[in-house]
């Protein structure tokens, strides 16, 4: 967004006289009203004194720059004064202000007025570009000033940062560990393959990586969007764009790139919603399950930290004490696992809040949140404080697709109501109506879903040791089946879903499933080293620190040279890890964390036993069915 654009000629004024600070606000804030910018002029005045009360705006050197972000913006926008004999403006330097630029900003928008902040600080840097606005005669003048300023620094920032790059990718996977850095790599190594230079930024679990610029995007020829989660969209309005899974981003890269640089390829539009996908990838079943993995990618770090400190409460804690207060017999226990339990209990609200954000962007948060929260309380219509029913995970998970979807229904119904009324919906209609509607259904389901629940956990309950033992093996095989991929979250799912109903030895087989993968493909590499070339048998060795860490995904690339021997040897090692885990009676309250986990779970020589047999079995039906190469 360039500053002349959100810079009219109505909210320019020059050769002003203003008596002091208050007095200079009022003439910014009406010149934002002549610019159409506002709903609600005394509101937003409002919010910028409160934002002055903080500390003034004035910059230094003459220069102050109020901003404002409220529901009494209509659009965002900016209004300019200048005052050649200044005026008293509280700054920090003791100086007058003699040019005062103010912005204004949508509550409900994108942060255009830290963009714009940003911006307009780092060009009123130059004292040059200073005096030319100071010194301008006309309005038109003024503005061309900005302009061609900025059109000359944006020149620059392009010819530095694009850097020839031809085509662009984001990659994001739910759990932003494995699969979406390795998405990248392979596309990067894709694009030097075919000569088209191709950067890709990843969205992975400690925030956004290598940050596409907006100079790059707008030189790129095409933009491929691998992910199994929802991405910021808004940015790639107009370009072409090819939408794909993760997985295919790992798989089918120089495919990828190839249909980017097409002219085939539809130009992508953006509509404001952060679920809306090409026509292309649009199935039903991708899109639901993007959304239930955006939700679980959110929920897994307070269900980690939450579950460990719960696990940790017990190991420190002391049983003879009073075995029926087990984990809080003593201080330190009773404060990590109160600690635990709340982070934990926070996991069904996050998963729901985060399944309707992404169905129905921001305004879907607080509903699923609140819906959530009435599936995890268990309420139902004849006992609303809950505790008559258990909803639990499957609850909350309906309830954050019922959630995202009745926002969804909200703003089609409200989208013919007159712009005046623009600020009141993500603020008052939204979250009163959504959280009333998203509350009323998952009050009506609660009973139901409780039945649901109540039926499994009797059938896992009943199960015998056999019983368990084959349901080890299904889930850990599960683990195995596309390393990370649906069948792969499917299980660890199931799983993560157990944990909140108590049942903590089906995590446990899952993750010594998922460990498998890596350990018996590194083990392979080490001890049968005539079957791998040079470079197999070097990513073998990083291969049990990623097995060891349960990151199933460093199996993937094996399992994509050779699938029809790796991907059947890894699941009978994992299938065997599932089962012995369950048989050895082991039990894990954190999904995740692989070995650094150990002195959580429940008998942890069984579950090392388990791993080892289960990578060691893996390992020895891979070196059966794969031959030897012809040359080292």
């Amino acid at each position: 967004m360039k500053i002349t654009e959100l810079l009219k000629k109505e909210s320019v004024e020059l050769d002003v006289k203003v008596s002091g600070k208050e007095a200079a606000i009022d003439r910014l804030v009406d010149l934002m009203g002549r610019g159409g910018r506002l709903l609600d002029k005394a509101a937003y005045k409002e919010e910028i004194l409160k934002r002055e009360a903080h500390g003034s705006t004035a910059v230094g050197e003459g220069i102050a720059i109020p901003h404002g972000k409220t529901n009494a913006v209509k659009e965002a926008g900016l209004a300019a004064i200048v005052v050649p004999e200044g005026v008293d403006y509280e700054a920090f330097d003791g100086a007058p202000v003699r040019l005062i630029f103010m912005i204004a900003a949508p509550e409900g928008g994108a942060d255009l007025h830290l963009e714009a902040l940003s911006k307009l600080s780092t060009l009123l840097m130059d004292p040059d570009f200073r005096e030319d606005l100071m010194n301008a005669g006309s309005k038109e003048e003024f503005l061309k000033v900005i302009d061609d300023k900025e059109s000359a620094g944006n020149q620059k920032k392009e010819e530095k940062e694009t850097r020839g790059y031809r085509v662009l990718a984001v990659t994001a996977c739910p759990t932003g560990i494995a699969h979406t850095f390795m998405a990248a790599e392979n596309l990067e190594q894709s694009g030097k393959k075919l000569g088209i230079p191709l950067k890709a930024e990843t969205n992975g679990a400690e925030g956004i990586g290598n940050a596409l610029t907006r100079g790059e995007i707008e030189a790129a020829e095409g933009i491929i969007i691998a992910a199994d989660k929802n991405v910021d969209m808004a940015r790639f309005d107009g370009k072409r764009v090819v939408m794909a899974t993760v997985s295919e981003g790992i798989q089918k890269g120089e495919e990828l790139i190839k249909r980017a640089v097409s002219k085939e390829t539809p130009v992508y539009h953006y509509s404001g919603s952060s679920s809306q996908e090409s026509s292309e990838s649009g199935s039903v079943g991708h899109s639901i399950y993007k959304h239930l993995m955006n939700g679980v990618s959110h929920m897994l770090p307070f269900v980690i930290g939450g579950g460990i400190l719960i696990a940790l409460a017990f190991l420190f804690d002391d049983y003879s004490i009073d075995p029926s207060n087990f984990g809080k017999n003593t201080p330190f226990a009773a404060y990590i696992k109160t600690i635990g339990e709340q982070a934990f209990g926070m996991m069904l609200p996050v998963l729901a809040g985060y399944i309707a954000m992404s169905i129905a962007d921001r305004p879907g948060l607080a509903v699923g949140f609140v819906a959530g929260l009435i599936a995890k309380m268990g309420s139902t219509f004849a006992n609303p404080a809950g505790g008559g029913v258990n909803s639990g995970f499957l609850g909350a998970l309906l309830a954050g697709f019922i959630g995202g979807y009745i926002v969804l229904l909200l703003k089609k119904a409200f989208s013919k109501l007159p712009k005046s009324l623009e600020g009141i919906k993500p603020v008052l209609l939204y979250p009163l109506i959504g959280i009333l509607l998203a509350a009323v259904a998952t009050t009506f389901i609660n009973p139901f879903v409780g039945a649901i629940n109540d039926g499994i956990t009797s059938l896992l309950n009943s199960m015998g040791g056999t019983s368990k033992i084959v349901l080890g093996a299904v889930v850990g095989g599960m683990m195995s089946v596309d390393m990370g991929g649906p069948v792969n979250k499917a299980a660890y799912v199931f799983g993560t879903a157990q944990l909140a109903e108590g049942n903590f030895d089906i995590m446990a087989a899952v993750m010594a499933g998922g460990m498998v993968p890596p350990i018996a493909i590194a083990l392979c590499t080490t001890f049968f080293k005539k079957k791998f070339t040079e470079k197999e048998r070097q990513s073998g060795l990083v291969n049990y620190i990623m097995g060891l860490s349960f990151i199933s995904e460093g199996a993937i690339p094996f399992a994509a040279a050779d699938p029809i021997r790796v991907i059947p040897s890894c699941m009978i090692g994992s299938a065997v890890a599932g089962a012995l885990s369950m048989a050895f009676q082991c039990t894990l309250r954190a999904p995740h964390g692989g070995i650094f986990v150990l002195p959580t779970i429940g008998n942890p020589l069984g579950y090392l036993a388990a791993i080892v047999i289960g990578s060691v079995a893996g390992c020895g039906v891979l070196a059966l069915l794969k031959k030897n190469l012809d040359r080292e």
